[in-house]
């Protein structure tokens, strides 16, 4: 989570290109400065701007967004840097549950699951995973009456969970106008900036941890189509056989040369969202309004009579058995370990602490292809998980960082560091004009040069 209201000197690190140890530094009114140890080779001194930053970090990302094989992994860093930059505030939290009975056990063990997580302190996700558990136990043990009462608090529980992801949605669709203006553009320009790939590279992937819409409210904005698991139009159902499905279209005066259509990016929400339902032995997604103030007016609909908040597909709602607990997930976690571990594969994180074990064994086992790249990009690290994670992962040759507040936040990273978001080919032509002049210009000089030294030579 992003504090940008702290007073206190905050630390930047840095690694890409050939940068054999991550760089450390802090900003100093317009410029920065190197940490005491820390040295540079690109670097003529000590200190430095966002000119030399620039030049040092642009162009290597140009180059890996252009990799055979892209995949973006947002965390819930990017709903708190949109949040802030619309209402000069981070998104809404979770507070945890009271529970009637066995609250000294459940907030022991979600205590527990942190731990094992790397996480210091507990939240609202451990502690509804670890009371559906709970609930599952009794019911075996047939203690009707504490089951009946644990599952009306945690239906209460789901239902506040859901009212504070869509709390955070409300806080950026009724902002101040211009600044609504200023974060959605800002985040139309962070997506555009990975979507905006040349005809013959894969698919954009997209994946995200969290429940909120604002991946698809930006999309809409920019005229990104995304291509998820789901099918249909009044209530889309959720599909294991999507036969990676894409969009084509043929250019005037060619037959059967189909080309890719641009603004398309493949999109998967690892944990769920807040406007998907379980209904019977389907998965449904809901038109649940970007911001729109509670859940419950859009499940009163025909066929949804036994849907309630508890019944949202959201990563801590365990289902009754465990073939339901797995369905979804299983497939959307598939979905990414086939997106990424590949070779010529680059992998983007942003806004993501690595609290999730699943997603980081996936990581782990993508760098295992030496030519697979990750990229980090964070605007802090509060628990120092990231740069334990880069320690443990044992492969600083494919990882690069970006991570504080001067690399990471959101309009920076826009303005100075991500690649233009029109990257096509008349960009490529100039470029390989501008090429092709220079050598020849280098090519007319040299000749000239030799004259002159042969001159030279003669008269000594």
């Amino acid at each position: 989570m992003e504090n940008k209201n702290s007073q206190v000197t905050e630390e930047n690190i840095l690694k890409v290109r050939d940068d054999h140890r991550p760089l450390h530094f802090t900003e100093e009114g317009d410029s920065f400065r190197l940490n005491e140890g820390s040295q540079a080779s690109w670097l003529s001194g000590e200190s430095f701007d966002y000119k030399e930053l620039r030049n040092r970090i642009e162009p290597w990302l140009t180059s890996l967004f252009q990799s055979e094989h892209l995949s973006l992994l947002a965390g819930s860093g990017l709903t708190h840097a949109v949040h802030y930059l619309a209402a000069d505030e981070g998104a809404a939290g979770m507070e945890p549950i009271t529970f009637t009975d066995y609250q000294p056990e459940i907030d022991a063990a979600a205590k527990k699951s942190s731990k094992a997580a790397g996480r210091k302190e507990d939240n609202l996700e451990d502690q509804l995973r670890v009371a559906n558990e709970l609930l599952r136990g009794l019911e075996i043990l047939q203690k009707n009456e504490e089951a009946e009462t644990l599952r009306t608090e945690l239906e209460n529980g789901m239902q506040s969970f859901a009212e504070s992801i869509l709390k955070s949605e409300a806080g950026i669709a009724t902002a101040k106008e211009s600044k609504r203006e200023e974060a959605f553009n800002t985040l139309v320009t962070f997506l555009m900036s990975f979507a905006s790939r040349s005809g013959g590279r894969d698919r954009l992937n997209i994946f995200t941890t969290n429940y909120d819409r604002l991946i698809e409210a930006g999309a809409e904005l920019a005229g990104l189509h995304l291509l998820d698991r789901f099918l249909g139009n009044l209530m889309p159902i959720f599909r294991s056989s999507r036969l990676d499905l894409d969009m084509h279209y043929n250019p005037p005066g060619i037959r059967g040369e189909p080309r890719y259509l641009e603004g398309v990016a493949r999109y998967t929400k690892l944990h769920g969202s807040v406007d998907w339902v379980q209904t019977g032995k389907d998965i449904r997604r809901i038109g649940l309004p970007f911001g729109a103030t509670e859940i419950s007016p859009w499940l009163q609909a025909p066929g949804m009579s036994d849907a309630t908040a508890h019944k949202l597909m959201i990563y801590p709602n365990a289902a009754k058995d465990r073939e339901t607990a797995d369905y979804p997930y299983v497939e959307l976690f598939r979905d990414l370990a086939a997106a990424v571990c590949r070779p010529n594969s680059t992998l983007v994180t942003y806004g993501y602490s690595f609290g999730d074990e699943h997603i980081n064994r996936v990581i782990r086992d993508m760098l295992t292809i030496p030519s697979t790249h990750l990229v980090v990009i964070s605007y802090d690290d509060p628990l120092g998980r990231i740069m334990e994670t880069y320690r443990e992962l044992g492969r600083p040759s494919q990882i690069s960082l970006l991570i504080g507040p001067a690399l990471a936040d959101l309009a920076k990273l826009t303005e100075y560091f991500l690649p233009k978001a029109a990257i096509d080919k008349t960009t490529y032509r100039m470029s390989e004009l501008l090429k092709q002049r220079w050598g020849a210009q280098q090519s007319e000089e040299k000749p000239d040069r030799e004259k002159e030294n042969a001159s030279e030579g003669g008269e000594v």
